[in-house]
């Protein structure tokens, strides 16, 4: 039976995920391709390429949003180099400058906006995000996607229907913790976090590579999710994140010293979806091997997750 195991020592997160699968010998175009049948092309493209995090050759995978790519590209990453997927363009706030909070003076200094624009322009090229704030916070349609959205999107396009169903389940899980965190149906989850381009093309993408790779079984180590706390629009968080602890009711969970959230909810729900179990590397026959290399990088150890796919 041909296995695939998550060896998650760094924790766990959708590009991460994506990155070892390239890595492990899916087809990154045949990725693409599929992706095309979700039908919003226009709002994003991938990149994929091999970089050595503390010594080990590994696949970085990366959604840049098509609107601002250099900009983009770097809000995606900063995301991920804070690992979370799902608050998204809040850290953004706390380490570049406060957008947000920029807009708002700006609205109070009656109108200085071009003004604003010019100096953050020459100071820190970061135009594109206090565009995005902005949108994002009066429900710019692209971000703010709600759960209905989404399973409409995969219901209705032609993907294969086990990798639909897939999705489905992943994004359901998302769904309901982040409605249960929330005090909210499912049905009125309405989720800037999940409806970000990267999280639709991290689930979806997964699931297409499950597929493609034939996996017919997957296992996971325990997921490891560090320590401290993280800054989110509704304030401090500690780590691991309300939903992404909601996401791992019933998978076991790793104590870690490493001050930083390593499991993202995306990564979560994945795995959480997707192993059958958690325990050590099973014997097996190994046949390939992926890492996946996370944005972030650590001191003393290689911030990448390791799949191996074996019979």
């Amino acid at each position: 039976m041909k296995t695939l195991y998550f060896d998650c020592f760094s924790g766990i997160s959708g590009d991460m995920i994506i990155g070892a699968l390239i890595d492990a010998g899916a087809d990154p175009k045949m990725l693409e391709e599929e992706l095309k049948k979700l039908n919003f092309t226009d709002e994003y493209t991938l990149k994929w390429n091999k970089i050595v995090k503390n010594g080990i050759t590994s696949t970085k995978f990366d959604v840049v949003l098509t609107h601002d790519d250099h900009d983009h590209e770097h809000h995606h990453e900063h995301d991920h180099h804070h690992g979370h997927d799902h608050e998204h363009h809040h850290e953004d706030d706390h380490h570049h400058g406060h957008d947000h909070e920029h807009h708002h003076e700006d609205d109070h200094h009656h109108g200085h906006d071009h003004e604003h624009h010019h100096e953050h322009d020459h100071h820190h090229g970061h135009d594109h995000e206090h565009h995005h704030e902005h949108d994002h916070h009066h429900g710019h349609d692209h971000d703010h996607r709600s759960y209905r959205d989404i399973v409409n999107m995969i219901e209705k396009s032609a993907l294969a229907d086990d990798v639909k169903e897939t999705s489905l389940r992943i994004f359901r899980k998302i769904g309901e913790a982040e409605g249960h965190i929330h005090g909210l149906p499912l049905d009125k989850v309405h989720f800037h976090e999940v409806g970000a381009v990267d999280s639709i093309i991290d689930i979806v993408g997964a699931a297409i590579l499950i597929h493609q790779l034939e996996i017919e079984k997957v296992t996971s180590s325990a997921i490891p999710v560090g320590t401290g706390s993280i800054h989110i629009d509704h304030g401090i968080y500690p780590i691991p994140a309300p939903a992404t602890l909601e996401i791992l009711k019933g998978v076991p969970i790793e104590q870690s010293d490493v001050k930083f959230e390593l499991t993202t909810p995306t990564g979560a729900a994945i795995v959480a979806v997707l192993a059958e179990e958690f325990c050590t590397l099973p014997s097996m026959g190994v046949q390939a091997i992926g890492y996946g290399a996370g944005t972030k990088t650590f001191k003393d150890r290689p911030n990448v997750l390791r799949v191996v796919i074996g019979e």
